[in-house]
């Protein structure tokens, strides 16, 4: 998953699960302005540790993916 995906991947999951901001951020430990924020896709200074904090409300973990060409996908990457 690249960087900007997260905010769009955490408001979907949040939409499946049924939850508003507010539930949701209260549930993580977090600010509602925070998690907005983070769902827009502006995480500035946001900490791994908050980003577990959330995924682990919704029952999803941080994945480590080896990546090759610095982000820049390879041809048979775009292929598949």
């Amino acid at each position: 998953m690249k960087l900007y995906e997260i905010g769009e991947t955490i408001k979907n999951l949040r939409i499946e699960y049924k939850l508003t901001q507010e539930q949701l951020a209260k549930q993580a430990g977090i600010s509602r302005v925070t998690l907005g924020k983070i769902e827009k896709g502006e995480l500035g200074n946001t900490s791994v540790g908050t980003l577990d904090l959330i995924l682990s409300t919704l029952k999803h973990e941080i994945e480590f993916k080896k990546i090759s060409g610095f982000g820049i996908p390879t041809i048979d990457e775009l292929k598949n």
